[in-house]
């Protein structure tokens, strides 16, 4: 844990990732830093991280001048990693952590977290539309399919009719008062899951484009990593998990579809080029469960690209 945030899975990813000396890595959610400093920490390498937060990227000034400007960072976002690199580019490593930043949750004022009250706003990178924007504008169809299709709340559109009734009254603005609408729909199935909680996470998916970002990453990473490198992913819900998981199973060719992740001069050659470096994802210790409870949902899936795979594409 480092200065309030917890890397989820750290000693996993980093065992997975086989870190070298003068080593190229790629960090795609650099968040808390955590991953990065223990890459940088692990080797004299390089590590190149990405951010859409710009309180992330301030955040990781400290942690470059820490290691001598080994730590090159770069605000955007991780679907665009291959306009970013492609002229950068092999790297022996790429690590993508899809869960929400500590610090972005713990921040009322980002509005991520029905745990406090704040803006409604879940923006990762402080532009576009928020959530705000959503639950106040889009049709009551939309936001049932939002919520049904990015949380899979089955009462999305009792949720969603609640939420058209409730701003024709005053326009929703704050974490707590789209909470309260929700849980007067959904029925509270546990004592530790808040009945908002689908819901929150659906919007945030929705605002972000989060899924359109992994498949763009997805695609991108198996181009960018040199041959022996290998490319980790900790998910953190079931849709990002099944995307991951039908990529990396297309990469490595345990399925009969051709890959639409594998490019082509790869997809040409006669051996399939990637394997799975694990044949089933890797789940938090009991130890780090103790520790830091959101690493529950955490899951790790790892590709490796052989050694004989060819120059970089």
């Amino acid at each position: 844990m480092h200065n309030g945030h917890y890397p989820v899975m750290l000693s996993e990813v980093i065992k997975s990732l086989h870190i070298k000396k003068n080593g190229r890595y790629l960090d795609g959610t650099f968040g808390g830093g955590g991953y990065s400093r223990a890459i940088l920490s692990a080797e004299d390498n390089i590590v190149h991280a990405i951010d859409r937060d710009p309180d992330a990227i301030e955040r990781g000034h400290k942690l470059a001048e820490e290691f001598s400007q080994r730590l090159h960072l770069h605000q955007s976002t991780f679907g665009d990693m291959y306009t970013l690199f492609k002229n950068e580019s092999p790297f022996d490593g790429i690590v993508l952590d899809l869960g929400v930043s500590s610090f972005q949750l713990d921040q009322a004022e980002r509005g991520f977290s029905f745990r406090f009250d704040g803006k409604l706003d879940m923006r990762m990178s402080a532009k576009g539309p928020s959530a705000a924007d959503i639950v106040n504008t889009e049709s009551e169809e939309n936001i049932a399919d939002i919520l049904y299709h990015y949380g899979e709340e089955k009462r999305s559109r009792h949720i969603a009719r609640a939420i058209i009734q409730a701003r024709a009254q005053s326009p929703i603005t704050t974490t707590f008062a789209l909470a309260d609408i929700i849980r007067s729909c959904v029925p509270r199935e546990r004592h530790n899951f808040d009945p908002a909680t689908r819901s929150f996470q659906a919007l945030r998916i929705a605002v972000n484009d989060e899924l359109g970002e992994l498949e763009r990453a997805l695609i991108s990473a198996p181009q960018l990593l040199a041959p022996g490198g290998i490319f980790v992913v900790v998910t953190f819900h079931s849709l990002e998990d099944r995307l991951v998981k039908r990529a990396m199973a297309q990469l490595s060719g345990k399925t009969a579809h051709k890959s639409r992740y594998l490019p082509v001069e790869l997809d040409a050659a006669k051996e399939n080029p990637f394997s799975l470096l694990y044949s089933k994802p890797l789940n938090p210790s009991e130890e780090e469960l103790k520790q830091n409870t959101r690493s529950r949902s955490a899951r790790l899936r790892a590709l490796y690209r052989h050694d004989n795979a060819g120059a970089q594409v």
